[in-house]
């Protein structure tokens, strides 16, 4: 496992599709992938649901990560960033007419029996967080969600494949909009 500042170059696939490689056998690269999943789904759908995605949705691109992940667990050096990576091109994909899918009824349960989307349930302060997320321009607010994240410029530069500079400037002018959005009264009323 990785923590945020032990991550390199992310090589992901540009559109989530079925993987042709066997899924692991080996138990101890299951137990590894079981122990991440646990760890990483509600981050992962979170850092989706930061790009502007619904809980849904989110947490469909979060599983559609997880499960290319899994077939080829063992050759991912990174997983943080590149469970992301996919994550963000799958809802991208969705939203683009890219891939087609209907969305389940229902959403399969985490371990442990818990809907992923309501273990997301956001509090209103962290509502608002989103909310205001959502008004950034595309770039700013990628770039906050991988910040939130805890990644740092250089590191989501690479990923983005930007410059560093660009990634921190995008950072800069995220976090004052968002700090204007965020001082305004909850009532939108401007006193």
């Amino acid at each position: 496992m990785t923590d945020a500042r032990s991550r390199g170059a992310v090589s992901a696939p540009a559109v989530v599709i079925p993987c042709q490689r066997p899924i692991p056998e080996d138990s101890k690269a299951r137990a590894a992938f079981a122990e991440y999943y646990q760890q990483d789904f509600l981050a992962l759908t979170r850092f989706v649901m930061r790009l502007g995605a619904a809980p849904h949705e989110a947490a469909d691109a979060a599983q559609s990560a997880f499960v290319l992940a899994f077939e080829q667990w063992d050759s991912i050096r990174n997983p943080g960033a590149w469970l992301r990576t996919v994550a963000k091109r799958r809802l991208d994909a969705l939203r683009s007419g890219v891939v087609r899918e209907q969305l389940a009824d229902r959403l399969p349960d985490l371990p442990g029996g818990r809907c992923p989307v309501a273990a997301v349930e956001l509090g209103e302060e962290e509502a608002r967080v989103y909310e205001a997320l959502s008004w950034l321009p595309t770039r700013q607010r990628e770039v906050m969600a991988w910040t939130l994240d805890g990644y740092r410029p250089q590191e989501i530069a690479q990923i983005m494949g930007i410059t560093p500079e660009a990634a921190r400037k995008n950072l800069e002018r995220g976090r004052a909009l968002l700090k204007q959005a965020l001082l305004r009264p909850a009532d939108g009323s401007g006193q």
